[in-house]
């Protein structure tokens, strides 16, 4: 039954399911991407993907495609299992391989952490796929070409950019055509691949009704896509920008980590380095940024100004409902506080202004906005922000450049917080070094060191 012939009472209850449903997916040879999902035999869920297809195909890229399209269903379908987070899974097929497996028992407990403690549960739901199916992998010729997805902001600027200091032409991916990715984008000359995602209409109605709704892990969602692009486009790596802070939990709860990037942080890039590897062997996923801490990309990313007029991390521009998307930096929310509390030791005040329109820094009545992000009386914000120990790091550097030691929040910081805290809190020096805990692949890490070094 497709979402849009189904009916459905007026109050949506979580706790009248007993099951949540794999009911199928397909692949298209025009790239389109159909997979479906329910609810016991109630609510009918169908969520649409496109994916760029060259104009010709070896038999065995479809069917890596197709495999990893397999993938992609069950991954992508923790949106849809959130609506009631029932405690029971129906594949409706053998079920995954082993690494698959692991990666989705993880993925919709720790993945769902933010998502369980916002909506009030006794815990992360706690579910298990059963591996009992075979692991059947397609080998496909090696190949360095490399797929980049790009968010348009400063990570994954730092990150095509090294790639072509490494001396590699990346093709860049998207997920849609925002504006700070179109442009960025632009800017870079690179080709982009842009895939497009389509979540089942009748999604928001049910959200609106009583579901249960909330942050999901979606950056797995968007590397699986990035995966079946890959191997339809003849590309044999992914690299992902994802940073080592987001490995760092918001707070532990309830005998598990809250971790708003869960699915951006090493543990889970492991996992699906796993289950690709059982897929498809050889296709080589992994973050080019990963040693290093949100400080030291914005250090990297300061020398770029080529970049500082286009780019956008602020997420109202990425708003699904048009009518609530902003056009640039909200100035309000933690996202924009972090990314401008992260450049500013790098850049000069009127430049970062220039940025923002604003300087967030002398704004005193949002030092509280950026007292959090340092942990001071709150825990780390629900967004893709750094390490706490960055933040305060952050605010050393500032407090010794005279420029900014004058700007109202800087000022105040210093005297109230960095006065009581110890000189190995926040060292910027600690900080800013690269961790050797990361997949980067030999051959590329002297462009990693050279982009993200001193």
């Amino acid at each position: 039954m497709a979402p849009e012939a189904q009916t459905q009472a007026e109050r949506f209850d979580p706790a009248s399911f007993s099951a949540f449903r794999f009911v199928s997916c397909e692949l298209g040879l025009d790239g389109e991407i159909v997979l479906r999902y329910a609810l016991d035999d109630a609510v009918y869920f169908e969520e649409r993907v496109t994916v760029p297809v060259p104009d010709e195909v070896a038999p065995e890229r479809w069917e890596a495609a197709r495999s990893l399209t397999g993938l992609l269903h069950l991954v992508a379908g923790v949106s849809y299992f959130k609506t009631a987070a029932p405690r029971n899974l129906s594949l409706g097929v053998p079920g995954p391989s082993p690494a698959v497996a692991r990666l989705l028992d993880q993925l919709y407990s720790l993945g769902l952490g933010e998502f369980a403690y916002i909506n009030g549960l006794e815990g992360v739901p706690e579910v298990a796929f059963p591996a009992d199916g075979p692991a059947a992998p397609v080998v496909l010729p090696p190949s360095t070409a490399a797929l980049v997805p790009v968010g348009g902001g400063k990570d994954s600027v730092v990150a095509f950019e090294a790639m072509r200091a490494h001396g590699t032409q990346p093709t860049l991916f998207s997920v849609g055509d925002p504006a700070p990715i179109r442009e960025t984008a632009r800017v870079s000359g690179f080709a982009r691949l842009v895939a497009t995602r389509r979540v089942s209409p009748n999604l928001p109605g049910l959200n609106d009704s009583g579901a249960l709704n909330g942050h999901v892990p979606v950056t797995a969602i968007v590397s699986c896509i990035a995966a079946v692009t890959a191997v339809l486009n003849g590309c044999g790596r992914i690299v992902m920008a994802n940073e080592r802070s987001a490995s760092e939990g918001n707070f532990a709860w309830r005998g598990a980590q809250v971790n708003h990037q869960w699915s951006k942080g090493l543990e889970a890039e492991r996992l699906l380095q796993e289950a690709l590897a059982e897929l498809v062997p050889g296709l080589e996923y992994f973050s080019l940024l990963r040693g290093a801490s949100e400080l030291a990309i914005a250090r990297s990313f300061a020398r770029l100004p080529a970049y500082h007029g286009e780019f956008t991390s602020c997420n109202s521009v990425f708003r699904i409902d048009e009518e609530r998307r902003g056009a640039g930096w909200c100035g309000r929310c933690p996202k924009c506080r972090f990314v401008y509390l992260a450049l500013a030791p790098f850049m000069g005040r009127d430049a970062l202004r220039a940025v923002f329109g604003r300087d967030l820094l002398d704004e005193a009545e949002h030092y509280d906005g950026f007292a959090a992000l340092a942990g001071v009386e709150a825990h780390k914000p629900f967004e893709c922000v750094g390490e706490t120990e960055e933040a305060v790091a952050a605010f050393r550097m500032l407090a010794a450049q005279p420029e900014w030691s004058r700007a109202a929040i800087v000022a105040r910081f210093a005297s109230e917080v960095l006065a009581s805290l110890g000189p190995g809190v926040g060292d910027p020096a600690r900080v800013l070094e690269l961790s050797g805990e990361h997949a980067v692949p030999q051959d590329l890490l002297p462009a990693v060191h050279a982009a993200l070094g001193a």
